[in-house]
């Protein structure tokens, strides 16, 4: 088994009277039309600069933000994969001797506490994290000697002392898409997307209960990725192309169309339009699945930093580059508040940005990460 990735999916705004002017009047009008004609004209009014942005600390004074350190007291790199809390995050660092990745708990006073270990033999990944309520739950991923892949999926209670508990030992061919929904929990169950066996192109619908149990598969022709439980979005070939949603408990489909070379990416409540530069300047527009409430969010100057679209159906991450391609030793980090039709500025220097549950998070200092930087969104109101 090999883990796959489907390609990427991307209006312009009274009569005259007549009458028959005197001899004064001819005059007048005779010296005004020199004046016109002999007179340098006006130019353009130059264009005044569109102020900067608001900071986020600006808008919401109260904005709950929090500083981690790149690694843990025991000097190992750490990497944040999940956010009980601004406080309390789930990540992964090797074992001091190198031949382990641990997955582990950290709180805010440096304390680690081990969840999960892989020998580092096996190139071992935790991926595709996702929760509900007390359940955290995620993907772990190894390979074999022999060069095959294999996918199990893992549950634990974080608040709660029992080990982490396997409940699926074959997850199949896998997709994940580093997206907040490669894995989703909806009626008690964890599902998952992967790769159906066979020439034709299908994806298999994959879930098990919470607590352990039988796999069920259901195949779905073409190819397809998760969103928001209970909801499918087809992968466009080619990344251009309309996108379909599909409801997998009343089977109602949605078809949202693309205009020419537009790359979209959709979910049940937001879709992004990703208009590539032509005749005119590059931009970046949302709108509703429908077709309604089509607006412009960026220009050409900035990208969408995460796969999924309006996190919280309402914030637009995005990441900016200046003229040289960069500010500072990294992009800058930028919030569009869709309900409030503003973008503003959350970071500079910004280097890997991540979205899970209600959290973002970055990390600064470029290729060597020297710290990470969390925000909780929940915070901003």
């Amino acid at each position: 088994m090999t883990h796959r990735r489907w390609p990427a999916t991307a209006r312009l705004p009274g009569p005259a009277r007549r009458y028959r002017p005197g001899l004064a009047g001819l005059v007048v009008a005779v010296a005004a039309g020199t004046a016109l004609v002999t007179l340098p004209q006006a130019g353009p009014r130059p264009v005044e600069p569109a102020p900067p942005p608001r900071r986020v600390e600006q808008e919401w004074p109260e904005a709950v933000r929090r500083e981690l350190p790149a690694r843990l007291a025991d000097g190992t790199a750490y990497s944040p994969v999940w956010f009980l809390g601004p406080d309390v995050s789930i990540g992964t660092a090797p074992s001091p001797d190198g031949r382990h990745l641990r997955l582990v708990r950290r709180t805010a006073d440096g304390t680690v506490h081990q969840l999960r270990r892989l020998p580092a033999g096996g190139s071992p990944q935790y991926a595709g994290f996702t929760g509900s309520g007390p359940v955290l739950a995620w993907a772990e991923t190894t390979t074999d000697p022999d060069g095959r892949g294999r996918t199990e999926l893992w549950t634990v209670e974080p608040a709660a002392d029992r080990p982490a508990r396997r409940v699926a030992t074959e997850g199949g061919d896998v997709l994940l898409v580093n997206s907040r929904h490669d894995l989703v929990i909806g009626s008690g169950r964890l599902h998952w997307v992967a790769a159906a066996p066979g020439s034709a192109v299908a994806t298999e619908v994959r879930s098990v209960p919470l607590g352990g149990g039988r796999v069920t598969v259901r195949t779905e022709p073409g190819a397809w990725t998760l969103s928001a439980w209970p909801w499918l979005v087809s992968t466009a070939t080619g990344g251009a192309g309309p996108l379909r949603l599909r409801h997998l408990v009343d089977g109602t489909e949605r078809t949202v169309p693309a205009g020419r070379d537009e790359l979209l990416s959709c979910g049940p409540v937001w879709c992004r339009a990703l208009v590539p530069a032509g005749a005119g300047p590059g931009r970046l527009d949302l709108f509703r699945p429908d077709g309604r409430d089509r607006h412009r969010v960026a220009g050409g100057d900035a990208s969408a930093a995460l796969v999924d679209v309006a996190v919280r159906d309402r914030f637009e991450v995005l990441l900016r580059t200046g003229p040289a391609g960069t500010v500072g030793d990294g992009a800058q980090l930028r919030l569009y508040d869709v309900a409030r039709r503003r973008t503003l500025v959350a970071a500079d220097g910004v280097g890997l940005v991540l979205c899970r549950g209600d959290m973002l998070w970055w990390s600064t200092g470029g290729r060597e990460v020297t710290g990470w930087h969390v925000l909780d969104l929940r915070s901003l109101t």
